[in-house]
């Protein structure tokens, strides 16, 4: 499949849900396909050990998220 540019589209994270917040930690990047119906995902961390895989455009600040 081609993407659409060399940036990643968006970014990828492993969110690991806890009592009182969840941890968002970046695993590497996605970018769309030019048509739009998919994406090619390169991911730097595996197992992911109950985390879910949470895929987002990145913001501006490039900050990481907080919530869920």
């Amino acid at each position: 499949m081609t993407t659409t540019t060399k940036r990643p589209s968006h970014k990828v994270y492993a969110v690991t849900k806890g009592s009182k917040r969840s941890f968002w930690q970046e695993i590497e990047a996605a970018w769309a396909h030019a048509d739009g119906e998919g994406f090619n995902i390169k991911l730097d961390m595996l197992p992911l050990n109950d985390a879910e895989i949470v895929i987002r455009k990145p913001k501006a600040t490039g900050g990481e998220e907080t919530t869920a």
